[in-house]
């Protein structure tokens, strides 16, 4: 009764949720669905989550709204972090048909044998702490790059932070299990892998193993030509992994790694399992290692028990590191965490002025590492998509380069010279003669 009938996917959030739909997605193609873009008319459409700050809440509800409007008559079910923190508010939106805890999202073909509507929604909620299996998941984009969740969960409890309570605790598949995917991955014709997960330098604490054992069996994998390290907790990332990286062929100079605060006083509250001390001996290998290397950083801007002096602290030892760039969030509450009690709270617009101010200092830091970078002749893995006649790769180091589009060099490992930075904030390159410059030949 399912073959021909239409599925939409709406995914907000991290690459792990882009990962998990498409994985979700490929088990309805299995079922004969068709599958179409969220803008279009389906049958069911499928609203994977995210719940990291109010606002993430807010487009979550956008975005199931926004369905419903598109198709009033369509099956509408709702899956990830925000349906397994807050699932009553969700069902509570007139139109929406079925909720699922995050034991049950990868189970969807259970409860929608006939796409009918009944009214009144359904809920399955679950407990946290009956979260216990692992599922594998990728997402293959235009087969170009790959992302390949490698862990889940989180054993960590950082009192800003729901992310224990929306995915369990820190679980993964075996190594052997996952050198599988990535092979299977590059069957499928992919040359990047990025390693994907909640706290992915945790890998193994289920299987007796460890991430660094993980990334020297992925070197071997024939058919992958690189894979990224996706964030990294700072107090994981160890000596040893950056030492594998920075001798390995397959491995790229890029890393990203969350410091939050930049104060040992707030990283104190929040209950972080490292110091800013700590935090600069890690980029201080990196950079031994690789001077060239693309370090980006989370940070959050006026959590709770930030004070001005805190910050201004935070900021000159920020400004100071060698990093690329800067993700920054303004402090958001969260129901259910420890930081509620922490009773100094930084008024809303006081952490926007924060982010701001933090923002303009991460465009300055990117701004600064590409122009280090400028006139140099680098291997760039371009994608297919065709960008009103441009289109775009990116460089080991994480450089986004823009040239013509070149249909011959989608998905290819070509050299490029970096030229200049164009009004789009990208890099323009040219292609270069790999035997005028004595390069290795490009990849096919």
């Amino acid at each position: 009764m399912l073959q021909g009938k239409k599925v939409a996917f709406y995914t907000l959030g991290c690459k792990l949720n882009f990962s998990e739909t498409s994985t979700i997605g490929r088990s309805f193609k299995e079922m004969g669905f068709e599958t179409i873009k969220h803008t279009e008319k389906a049958d069911i459409y499928i609203i994977n989550t995210c719940s990291v700050t109010d606002h993430a809440d807010k487009k979550c509800r956008q975005a199931i709204k926004k369905v419903i409007k598109t198709n009033a008559n369509a099956f509408i079910a709702v899956i990830g972090c925000y349906a397994q923190l807050k699932p009553d508010e969700i069902i509570a939106i007139p139109g929406v048909d079925l909720v699922l805890g995050a034991n049950e999202k990868f189970n969807i073909h259970k409860y929608i044998d006939h796409l009918e509507k009944k009214g009144t929604g359904e809920l399955h909620p679950c407990e946290v702490e009956s979260v216990k299996d692992f599922h594998s998941s990728y997402s293959m984009g235009d087969r170009t790059r790959c992302f390949l969740k490698i862990q889940d969960g989180c054993n960590y409890y950082c009192t800003y932070c729901t992310i224990p309570f929306a995915r369990g605790n820190s679980r993964n598949m075996s190594i052997s299990e996952t050198v599988q995917q990535a092979e299977e991955v590059a069957k499928q014709g992919a040359k990047e892998i990025i390693l994907t997960g909640v706290n992915i330098g945790d890998f193994g604490k289920s299987t007796n193993e460890t991430f660094l054992d993980l990334i020297k069996e992925l070197e071997k994998v024939k058919g992958i030509s690189r894979f990224r390290i996706s964030s990294i907790e700072p107090n994981l990332l160890s000596n040893e992994i950056i030492e594998f990286v920075a001798q390995s062929e397959k491995f790229v100079n890029h890393f990203h790694l969350p410091l939050q605060a930049g104060s040992n006083k707030v990283l104190k509250l929040m209950k972080r399992r490292y110091n800013r001390e700590l935090f600069a001996q890690r980029i201080e290998k990196i950079k031994s290692l690789l001077p060239d290397a693309f370090i980006g950083v989370d940070v959050i801007a006026g959590s709770r028990g930030e004070s001005d002096q805190d910050f201004e602290d935070a900021y000159l030892f920020i400004k100071e590191l060698p990093i690329s760039q800067l993700h920054v969030f303004p402090y958001s509450e969260r129901q259910g965490t420890k930081a509620l009690e922490i009773k100094e709270v930084v008024p809303i617009p006081e952490r926007k002025r924060r982010a701001k101010i933090l923002q303009i200092l991460s465009e300055k830091k990117l701004n600064a590492f590409y122009r280090e970078n400028l006139g140099k002749t680098e291997e760039v893995l371009f994608e297919s998509f065709n960008d009103h006649g441009k289109m775009y790769g990116f460089t080991k180091n994480y450089i986004k380069i823009e040239i013509p589009y070149n249909q011959n060099l989608s998905n290819k490992l070509t050299f490029a010279t970096l030229q200049e930075i164009n009004s789009n904030g990208n890099v323009s390159g040219s292609v270069v003669d790999k035997i005028r410059f004595n390069l290795k030949p490009v990849s096919q």
